[in-house]
């Protein structure tokens, strides 16, 4: 008997471990840095090599701090967010990183390509320094394959390169476009944003923020890393298959609130009393149902056929 229970044990346990390495989404590392004070000067910026690549996105307090940017920045301070103009000196440096990285696809000019008829990567002309460090810093872009959905990975640039190349972008057509935002999560209403999550984002990124397939192969991806920055500039710009929310829709405040919610409960979730199963909510849930439910009736099916 013993041994006929082995085979069927052995195979619960290689489904289980199987599963906790396949589904688990790993620990959250959200940028929490940006939610203090930024530094009084952008004179703390600057001293970063133009030739250094860091595989980590660094806080967004490396742009010019609110004093700095206070006669540029729109809205000012409203919602705990203050959106900021890039200093002119980030622009010839990152002209020169454009044109090393980024022109084979969108051209010299950033005005798009178009080959055989097929544009193989969009203008950027317009769409602001945040669009841009939202799909740098999270690592979409450059994009290694253009016939697939831009996927996060470890950034090819560092904050400073990145939003170097951001104030370039943002030369070409000034005024226009998403701004880098500055954003303080401190004292927002977490209740608030948990419902603005629930009716906006849910539906796509699901109620646990693990993200969730969409229709013809597209997909919301997991909000588990995001940073608060990243957060607001996806709402501002609409990357991808995802709205474009302006004021209008959701103001600064809301966009604050549904970002502390992101980056705090969704991401450093209070798991007391029960297992958090990775945060990945019915998937993970569902799993460890299988797993019990179903290794438990294989061992008793085999017991039973035993005793017969």
């Amino acid at each position: 008997m013993t041994a006929r229970l082995a085979a069927p044990a052995a195979l619960v346990g290689a489904v289980a471990v199987f599963g906790l390495v396949a589904f688990s989404s790993g620990p959250a590392r959200a940028d929490t840095s940006s939610t203090t004070t930024a530094p009084t000067t952008v004179s703390t910026v600057p001293g970063a090599q133009p030739g250094t690549v860091q595989q980590t996105p660094t806080a967004v307090t490396a742009v010019p701090s609110p004093s700095a940017a206070a006669k540029n920045a729109a809205p000012s301070n409203q919602g705990g967010i203050i959106y900021t103009d890039l200093p002119a000196s980030f622009i010839a440096p990152g002209q020169a990183l454009f044109a090393a990285n980024c022109a084979s696809c969108h051209g010299p000019l950033a005005n798009g390509v178009v080959k055989n008829g097929v544009a193989i990567a969009p203008n950027l002309e317009g769409l602001g320094a945040g669009t841009v460090d939202f799909w740098v810093s999270t690592g979409r872009m450059p994009l290694e394959n253009i016939s697939a959905q831009a996927i996060r990975k470890p950034p090819r640039f560092n904050r400073i390169q990145t939003l170097e190349i951001a104030a370039w972008v943002q030369s070409l057509a000034p005024g226009q476009g998403t701004k880098v935002p500055l954003v303080k999560t401190a004292g927002a209403d977490l209740e608030s944003g948990n419902t603005l999550f629930t009716l906006n984002c849910a539906a796509c990124h699901t109620i646990s923020g693990a993200g969730d397939a969409l229709a013809f192969g597209a997909y919301a991806p997991s909000l588990h890393l995001a940073t608060p920055t990243q957060v607001i500039e996806a709402i501002r710009s609409g990357p991808g298959n995802m709205p474009r929310f302006s004021p209008g829709n959701i103001t600064d405040t809301e966009a604050r609130d549904i970002t502390a919610y992101v980056t705090g409960v969704l991401q450093h979730p209070n798991n007391a009393g029960g297992a958090g199963l990775g945060g990945i909510g019915p998937v993970g849930e569902g799993f460890v149902g299988l797993l019990i439910g179903v290794g438990v009736l294989m061992l008793v099916c085999f017991w039973i056929g035993d005793r017969q």
